[in-house]
């Protein structure tokens, strides 16, 4: 009898799930490397032709851009991955949901624009909110492909298209900055980068372009789908907090010097992590059950890079602005060693989720964004009394008691011990405290040059130090991380079989 599930090959011979992860966390994080290259040396020229004005006014539309963004069905497109069988019929149905859910968001936003710009006293917050609108009509074209050659394990032509988005994005983006376009230049380049993404990931994932908006039988999918929407929502109210409050009481200068240290701080935890997430998620979704071990290893695999990462930046942080933004953003430079704290907590914190809802219980992750909804805006409404530095201190403050929370309930459901996370953090967190004790000696100790300079001598130190301190205290981390590398492990950074 033929197959039934019209994402699964036929007469081909299926590698190892180990294999597969192997590959998949090579060509989803190796093309995310590159991307980010691409979209960062765009990035780079933009920052610097704009002003922080623009980018305070972009960081206020964003809030309610990402506020309805958490309910744009991705969910209803994840469930997909978790089924067993999943017909054509049940395809369609899915792009119709997803089609009529963001074509409502869209109508939401643009009438609900001018509150907005109200809230924020900025009355072009209106105008920018209004074309972002039209984001929102690329996303069923992006959510549902991604579905479909996830469950294929497949992220090469995913990598593929984002490569080609990025490149439209940062064209768009050179473009609009050179012509003068200001804040619309930050509106316009995701336009074309979405849009670019969602054609590439249909004709990728060979994906249906029909909707059915007869929908029985898909309770189950909007089921598991509204539980992780609801988690998004909980999520930006704790993620977007801050610039809500930060944008009552501080000017657009100033909540621009803070959105752009924020970013800079969070472009591992939001850029690069993200994508060991997807991987872990398709891979814990083949599995049975997940446990400790292979949620463990994801952790040791991640902080092994983030530790020293969010070390190296918090401690050059007066060559690298100057650098890579310019003079005129020097106001970011104590605020980036407290946000690379607060990031390394985040890092931790977000591994949790895609084990625990892979497990069929996305209320564990719901529960903890319903926490985080609460702790977060405390800690943000605190700080927000100590200027740009206290919101600053605010994700300190508040990721402590969230990454606590996290551990506890997730930790709880899949069999995790303290020792056990203890023994994955404690090797790369003492070897990326010495590397930075030793690159900030060598910083001071150095005669008055180019930051450029130091920068060049202050990052193969930094990366020197930390290997051979790693290498000191536990070398077999990295025996590990090169044996992965190679596909030789027996225990992969994401579930095995």
């Amino acid at each position: 009898m033929p197959d039934a599930d019209p994402l699964k090959g036929a007469g081909r011979p299926v590698p190892s799930l180990a294999a597969q992860v192997r590959t998949a966390v090579i060509w989803r994080s190796g093309s995310q490397v590159l991307t980010q290259i691409v979209s960062w040396c765009s990035t780079l020229i933009v920052i610097r032709l704009l002003a922080p004005e623009d980018y305070g006014l972009f960081a206020m539309a964003q809030v309610m851009l990402v506020l309805l963004s958490t309910m744009n069905g991705w969910g209803l497109a994840s469930a997909l991955i978790r089924e067993p069988e999943v017909s054509e019929e049940r395809l369609r149905q899915t792009l119709g949901m997803l089609i009529l859910l963001n074509c409502g968001l869209a109508l939401i936003q643009f009438l609900a624009a001018p509150l907005v710009a109200l809230w924020f006293e900025q009355p072009q917050v209106t105008q920018l909110l209004r074309v972002q609108s039209l984001l929102y009509l690329a996303v069923p074209f992006c959510a549902l492909p991604h579905a479909i050659l996830s469950r294929k394990m497949d992220f090469r032509r995913p990598a593929q298209v984002r490569l080609a988005a990025a490149l439209a994005g940062a064209g768009t983006a050179l473009t609009g900055a050179f012509s003068g376009w200001g804040v619309w230049t930050l509106v316009v380049a995701p336009m074309a980068m979405f849009f670019t993404e969602a054609i590439g990931m249909t004709w990728a994932a060979r994906a249906p372009v029909r909707p059915s908006f007869r929908f029985a039988g898909a309770g189950h999918i909007a089921g598991f789908g509204g539980v992780m929407t609801a988690t998004q929502l909980f999520w930006f109210v704790q993620s977007q907090a801050d610039v809500m409050i930060a944008g009552r009481v501080l000017d657009a200068h100033s909540l621009g010097v803070y959105t752009t240290g924020l970013f800079l701080a969070q472009l591992l935890a939001a850029k690069f992590v993200p994508p060991i997430n997807e991987v872990a998620y398709a891979a814990y979704s083949r599995q049975q059950a997940v446990g400790p071990e292979p949620l463990l290893a994801t952790i040791r695999l991640v902080m092994l890079v983030a530790l020293p990462a969010y070390a190296g930046l918090a401690v050059v942080a007066p060559v690298l602005v100057p650098v890579l933004l310019g003079e005129k953003w020097l106001e970011i430079v104590p605020l980036l060693p407290i946000l690379a704290a607060a990031m390394a907590m985040l890092t931790l914190q977000i591994l949790f989720a895609p084990a625990t809802n892979a497990r069929g219980v996305p209320q564990v992750a719901l529960r903890i964004t319903m926490l985080g909804s609460v702790i977060m805006p405390l800690a943000f409404f605190t700080g927000s009394h100590f200027g740009v530095t206290g919101f600053a201190w605010g994700w300190v403050g508040g990721m402590a008691v969230l990454t606590a929370a996290t551990i506890r309930l997730s930790g709880r459901l899949l069999g995790l011990r303290l020792g056990g996370l203890a023994h994955a953090i404690a090797p790369p967190l003492a070897a990326a405290l010495a590397m930075a004790a030793g690159v900030a000696l060598a910083l001071r100790a150095m005669p008055p040059v180019l930051p450029l300079l130091s920068l060049a001598i202050a990052v193969p130190l930094g990366v020197a130090l930390y290997l051979a301190a790693l290498r000191l205290i536990a070398p077999e981390r990295l025996t590990e991380a090169l044996r992965f590398a190679r596909s030789q492990s027996e225990g992969e950074p994401v579930p095995a079989e």
